[in-house]
């Protein structure tokens, strides 16, 4: 299987292609990302949902560069293009998917507000890793997850130094490693994984993509 074949498969097996319905509220799950928020504002502003919550601290790809939490810096982007302050959450606390959805359900909880659609917003290549968190931790709810539309090579076309073809391909392997792992260890519930991409994976991983995996 060819490099480019094996990007592909996984890439397409990380989006859940769900369709969108309106939600009680946007739930924007923290990362490096700007065009994370910038889907998310324009889900609002399309009337999708009453409410925006922003989750996340300092993560690793963020912690030492950015002054400001993920959570208060997609807020904040938020406020810039029109959104009205009471309408949105920030959790600045998380650092992993888990805590996310954890530490957002604490907040509503202490807000004295009951959600029970979420429409969940993440990058492209997390989408079903989202998903499966989302329904480990919060089963009694119901969620769509989508991300920016944006396919692989578009994706990676961005001046952001920590977002590119070989970056991406370390990310999106490790997050199909994840999808595994994580089920086995009752993070996430179980995902089914196609043979075809399983080998995609294990190409790649041949190939050197590694940098995102975990010990197992």
């Amino acid at each position: 299987m060819q490099k480019d074949q094996c990007i592909q498969l996984i890439w397409k097996y990380h989006l859940m292609n769900h369709t969108l319905k309106k939600s009680d509220c946007i739930l924007v799950l923290g990362s490096h990302d700007l065009r994370v928020a910038e889907r998310a504002i324009q889900l609002y502003q399309d009337q999708w949902a009453g409410y925006l919550i922003f989750s996340g601290g300092l993560g690793r790809l963020t912690e030492g560069v950015w002054q400001q939490t993920e959570a208060e810096r997609f807020g904040a982007l938020a406020v810039q293009q029109g959104v009205p302050e009471d309408k949105i959450l920030l959790e600045n606390q998380s650092t992993n998917t888990g805590e996310n959805l954890r530490l957002t359900r604490r907040l509503l909880d202490e807000k004295g507000l009951r959600f029970d659609t979420f429409i969940v917003v993440q990058k492209p290549y997390m989408e079903r890793r989202a998903y499966a968190t989302f329904k480990k931790e919060w089963p009694d709810k119901d969620c769509v997850v989508t991300s920016p539309l944006l396919d692989f090579e578009t994706y990676c076309q961005t001046n952001d130094p920590d977002i590119n073809r070989e970056i991406v391909t370390h990310l999106l392997v490790g997050d199909l490693q994840r999808i595994r792992v994580y089920a086995d260890k009752g993070f996430q519930i179980s995902q089914e994984i196609p043979a075809d991409v399983w080998e995609a994976y294990e190409t790649l991983k041949a190939m050197g993509y590694t940098k995102h995996l975990i010990p197992e």
